[in-house]
């Protein structure tokens, strides 16, 4: 689950992170009470879950009432487009926060690297938005560290890390305390991506965390009940809030081809072998084991609610899950929701011959059948890129 910049913050600030004192905004009249409240200048902040908003225009700084007015009702409703081509995500809410003056900005973060099964500390003395291209041109910029999962980042290995690094001196202490109280965020709230960029020197030489971007593991949400009241929230994807609304296990990805499959090793391979014949899928869709017919519903209507999907692709192995309710699934959700879409359907495994049948006497016009996985993402691909024409 990811949270949006304000969630963070308020994360942050429950650790004794440093962060700037701000209020959120769902409306511009509220924005203009909230900068009057901090007294300016004062950050107008785009709440979406891409990084990029300054460059896109959803960071502006108010000098007064007029300019607070002006750039709330700008940034209200635009759409933001992501640095690699996401979204675009509409902004529905703001955070307004007290301006900074910088005299410096890091980089700082925390991951949980799964390779190696534990957090990885990273930290350079080079922040901003463009931090990505820093590290690729001086890799020696990006200090990297491993914490041990028992005994977790000690004082000396934080300042070992900010010596390396380059951090001046005279804000080497903070740092050091931030690596640390940012280590302790991870490991308390389950965390397995915690991103401070820029980590700000501000005009006093006080060193705060002035943006955030923070991924919480979704399956230990049931340790942190007050988070996962954020998950609604904090989701800027309308195809991921609507699946998490009907529990569905559903990633988007930028292509343009719609993926069901049942179990989770089965969707990886579907997205393997569409990419291998020349596809881009449009999303992971896990719909689980024993999947009834409401199941494969509610999957096409999140599918299909992406406007990018030009055609699907169903690969279903019937174990637990019949074909026969699959395919009672696809004949109905095509009458409730209308959909033409072209379906390519590979059906295998229990109730599959039933499955076939239903579907053949349907009569939909729409489906294409096919008994192999590399037949069926040659079919969908065909048909998708045919829709261009």
């Amino acid at each position: 689950m990811d949270l949006l910049e304000y969630q963070g913050k308020e994360l942050f600030s429950r650790h004794g992170l440093p962060v700037p004192a701000g209020s959120h905004a769902a409306t511009p009249e509220e924005a203009v009470k909230a900068a009057e409240a901090l007294g300016y200048p004062v950050a107008i902040k785009a709440q979406v879950l891409i990084g990029g908003r300054g460059k896109a225009g959803g960071i502006k700084i108010a000098s007064d009432a007029t300019e607070a007015q002006e750039h709330a009702d700008a940034i209200i409703g635009m759409d933001i487009t992501g640095p690699h081509g996401e979204g675009p995500f509409r902004v529905g809410e703001l955070w307004v926060e007290v301006g900074t003056e910088i005299a410096a900005e890091f980089y700082a973060s925390v991951i949980l690297d799964r390779s190696e099964k534990k957090l990885l500390v990273m930290l350079s003395r080079m922040g901003g938005m463009d931090v990505e291209a820093i590290a690729e041109s001086d890799p020696e910029a990006l200090v990297k560290r491993h914490v041990d999962p028992i005994d977790g980042l000690t004082a000396d290995a934080a300042a070992e890390i900010v010596a390396q690094a380059g951090i001046p001196g005279e804000y080497a202490d903070q740092t050091a305390t931030i690596l640390l109280k940012l280590v302790d965020v991870a490991m308390a709230e389950d965390a397995t991506l915690i991103e401070v960029n820029p980590l700000a020197v501000d005009s006093a030489g006080k060193v705060i965390a002035l943006d955030s971007k923070v991924t919480i593991d979704g399956n230990a949400l049931f340790r942190h009940p007050e988070l996962e009241e954020l998950a609604g929230d904090a989701d800027g994807d309308p195809q991921e809030a609507m699946a998490r609304e009907k529990g569905l296990t559903y990633v988007k990805l930028d292509g343009d081809i719609g993926i069901l499959g049942n179990g989770a090793g089965l969707c990886m391979s579907t997205l393997d072998v569409v990419a291998q014949a020349g596809g881009s899928p449009a999303n992971f869709l896990d719909a689980g084991g024993g999947s009834k017919a409401e199941a494969i519903i509610d999957a096409l209507e999140v599918i299909t609610s992406d406007p990018k999907v030009k055609a699907i692709l169903f690969n279903i192995f019937g174990g637990i899950t019949r074909c026969d309710e699959v395919a009672r699934g696809i004949i109905e959700a095509t009458g409730k929701i209308g959909l033409d879409l072209p379906l390519v359907v590979r059906l295998d495994g229990t109730n599959s011959e039933e499955g076939l049948a239903l579907l053949a006497d349907s009569g939909l016009g729409n489906l294409h059948y096919e008994t192999t996985m590399l037949g069926a993402a040659n079919k969908v691909v065909e048909l998708a890129s045919g829709s261009d024409s």
